[in-house]
Order: C-alpha cells, then structure tokens, then sequence
C-alpha cells in the first residue's frame, strides 16, 4: 500500500466518528491479518504533543495523515512498526474500529 499523506486515505480505512474517543480510523472492507494498512507520513520531533508517537525517549513522529485517528486498545488489531507502517494484528472486519496499544509507560501519547 502507498504512503497516506493528508488528502490522500488509502480505500481500505476511512476516519469517523469514534466511540472510543473524538474520532476514530475504521476498516472500509475487510482487513486480513499481517496486511500493511499504510505507511505514517509526518514529520519527526522532539517536542510532545497531539498526534505523536514516541519511537525513542527522545525521538518521537508527528502523524499528520489519517493514521492520527488510530485509538489506543489494550486489546489492539493493528500495530505502528519502527518502518513507520501499519499492520494488521489480526482480521479486521468492515466497519471496525482499528486500534493501537499506546503502552502503560507513556510510550505513545
């Protein structure tokens, strides 16, 4: 799958309105386990704040496409790789939620 940037959502994920908090990236057909959904575009930053997910203590990456909706689960079906890829943990099914766990230690804000 291509890299997202911010006008351009791969047609396998779309954003919406989430119950799980504000809004939420979701499945628009069926995901199959081990499918890349994408690859994180943004910018890196040492500085916290929304949307940033902290690859190292001091080294984290300000998502700025669709892949900013992904909510945190303790039960998650997609994981951020060090490649900056997406991949599905799981079969995910149309219309799910797609999620991430963020980590207990603060790792991803």
């Amino acid at each position: 799958m291509s890299s997202m940037s911010k006008t351009k959502t791969p047609e396998s994920v779309y954003a919406d309105d989430s119950p799980i908090h504000g809004k939420g990236l979701f499945a628009a057909r069926h995901i199959a386990k081990g499918e890349v959904l994408g690859t994180v575009s943004g910018r890196w930053t040492k500085r916290n704040g929304p949307y940033v997910l902290w690859v190292e203590e001091d080294k984290g990456f300000r998502v700025d496409c669709d892949f900013r909706f992904i909510n945190h689960s303790s039960t998650p079906n997609a994981a951020y790789y060090d490649t900056l890829e997406v991949c599905a943990l799981r079969d995910i099914q149309p219309g799910e939620e797609i999620t991430h766990d963020y980590g207990t230690d603060g790792e991803f804000e």
